[in-house]
């Protein structure tokens, strides 16, 4: 936490912030459940690597202090602004838990039915089973028989979706930038698998590489096989 006090992060003024936002949630189950479970994904789009879920449960009738009054959706902060929440949540959260399905296994069941993996495997690796799930989207196909909500956009709503929207694109990323190391010709330290252009030329110049999902076609004139 002391990283915390030698940085303070700016928030770019088209940033909402979520603020209390778990006075419209998660305290209306609260009231009746002890365990309220937020879970989101990151990696569906990518060209490349695995699907990475994470599941965050908060204390009862838990309060954003500090640096959690500036949680969002994921894709609305900066790197370095994910970072440090990441760091909060862990810190703060009752529990959490992430789940990583790797590009194999997208390619065996396709990218729905992996995520859904993801998702199911994140809230089932909890210390704890939750009482009540809360799933960004709308759409879900639980693997246990615990009652849960979708919403969609939920990670730019709902605390606790948020929280797990940082988790899962933090935890992705590192690992990304770690294969980055392993296939140097594609750049995966700069865009984490996605279909930029340079992304897109690296695979039509140097073909796919292990890490790439090979259930994702692409249309590119050269591309190898």
């Amino acid at each position: 936490m002391r990283l915390f006090n030698r940085y303070r992060i700016r928030v770019n003024q088209a940033t909402r912030r979520l603020g209390l936002s778990t006075k419209e949630y998660e305290d209306r189950f609260w009231k009746e459940k002890c365990r309220i479970c937020g879970i989101d994904e990151a990696g569906r789009g990518p060209l490349a690597g695995p699907v990475v879920a994470a599941a965050v449960v908060f204390p009862r009738f838990f309060k954003p202090q500090g640096i959690l009054t500036e949680l969002n959706d994921s894709k609305r902060l900066k790197p370095e602004q994910r970072e440090y929440l990441a760091e909060a949540i862990r810190d703060s959260a009752l529990d959490f838990s992430v789940s990583v399905i790797d590009n194999l296994t997208i390619d065996r069941m396709n990218i729905f039915h992996a995520t859904m993996l993801a998702m199911n495997e994140a809230a089932e690796s909890l210390q704890q089973l939750p009482d009540f799930m809360m799933i960004d989207g709308n759409r879900f196909t639980p693997h246990l028989p615990i009652p849960y909500r979708t919403i969609v956009k939920g990670d730019a709503k709902v605390f606790s979706i948020a929280a797990a929207s940082v988790l899962a694109k933090t935890s992705r990323d590192m690992i990304m930038r770690q294969y980055a190391g392993d296939y140097p010709h594609y750049g995966f330290d700069r865009h984490y698998g996605y279909p930029t252009k340079a992304h897109v030329a690296a695979i039509a110049e140097h073909g796919r590489c292990p890490l790439h999902r090979k259930s994702f076609k692409l249309k590119l004139l050269g591309e190898k096989k």
